[in-house]
């Protein structure tokens, strides 16, 4: 196993990220959902608690101190009292609600975006395993986890000791003070510890992020083996694609030499090099290369050049000139016009006393 993950030195390809990403393996951090979900507590706490108390606690000290305004002799009456508390605790607790949603998904989306994957909620007996469920736990993440719960339970702890401990004696005061004090000094209590509990988080959210993603990555790391698989299953076998570019090139070759027979002339350097050329004034202004070839394939053309009665100049320094910048089915270029012109007078010239026999 160690070998194995020793192997997987190379970065994910693109196509390896994907499909991570198809299955739902995506890098995400409860630490950031956690510190969304603290930020909103805190937003209500500080923006929206004390008028949703004091609304809440009106409507229940009209229910309480003026008891007579609120009949109860059916179960019509009992229902409307209970529709008009549900509303009261609805509007108390619907701005934390719609805070909470808020956070929680600009948390995720901030991360990831959403995606409906099959795979996350496929039913897996690894999951009901001990054995797995064991090596989940004493695992790199799982050790990673407890070490984060750690720090949530030690330092968040320690911190709010020693902040806390200037207001003990202002808590123990507390009990002997006034009750309508009380929520005052509880609700400052509470913010100052949700102070403390956001920075922590906080500190703890980033560094999660971080390392998730890195733990993420370094997961899909994969061998130079499982690259080049990879390129074959994406790219095609290297020898069935030469095999492929091999078959190509000899039936390009094979409707080459088909149009040898229509060529007018064969330029050639004697036995390396040969392009062959048709000019017909009715089908272009200038002369067009059907074939030309190296070696083999320019002996090859030759061969059929001169079974067909076409002439066969040897002309080297044009041979090779015209094979490296003229290619098949190509009008030759301006600066050749003057060579090749002799080359067709001389055919043509050849051809009309056998016209004028006739």
């Amino acid at each position: 196993m160690s070998d194995d993950k020793d192997s997987k030195t190379e970065s994910p390809t693109h196509k390896k990220l994907l499909d991570a990403a198809e299955k739902g393996n995506v890098p995400f951090s409860k630490e950031v959902t956690l510190l969304a979900s603290s930020l909103a507590f805190y937003f209500f706490l500080v923006f929206f608690l004390p008028s949703s108390t004091a609304q809440l606690s009106q409507a229940l000290k009209d229910l309480i101190e003026k008891p007579d305004q609120w009949a109860l002799e059916n179960a019509s009456d009992v229902v409307s009292i209970s529709v008009r508390i549900a509303w009261d605790a609805a509007a108390f607790l619907l701005p934390a609600m719609l805070l909470f949603m808020i956070f929680g998904l600009v948390s995720s989306l901030a991360q990831n975006m959403p995606s409906f994957v099959l795979e996350r909620v496929r039913p897996q007996l690894s999951r009901l395993s001990p054995v797995k469920g064991f090596e989940r736990i004493f695992s790199v993440p799982g050790l990673v986890e407890f070490g984060k719960s750690l720090f949530k339970v030690l330092i968040v702890g320690v911190i709010m000791f020693f902040m806390m401990r200037s207001d003990f004696l202002h808590t123990i005061d507390a009990m002997f003070a006034d009750p309508l004090v009380v929520p005052g000094m509880l609700y400052t209590a509470i913010k100052k510890m949700m102070v403390i509990i956001l920075l922590a988080t906080g500190t703890l959210a980033v560094l999660d992020f971080f390392w998730t993603r890195h733990h993420w990555f370094s997961q899909l790391k994969m061998s130079k083996q499982e690259i080049k698989d990879e390129n074959k299953q994406s790219q095609g076998d290297p020898m069935v694609k030469a095999r492929q570019r091999s078959v190509m090139r000899s039936r390009a070759r094979q409707r080459m030499m088909k149009n040898v027979p229509r060529a007018t002339l064969v330029i050639a350097n004697p036995t390396h090099y040969a392009v062959a050329l048709r000019y017909v004034r009715e089908e272009s202004d200038a002369p067009i290369v059907v074939a030309k070839g190296a070696d083999l394939v320019a002996l090859k053309i030759r061969e059929i050049a001169e079974a067909n009665n076409i002439p066969v100049f040897e002309d080297p320094p044009l041979a090779r000139s015209m094979f490296a910048q003229v290619s098949i089915d190509s009008v030759i270029p301006a600066a050749f016009y003057k060579a090749v012109a002799e080359l067709i007078h001389r055919v043509y010239a050849s051809r009309s006393p056998k016209r004028r026999t006739r």
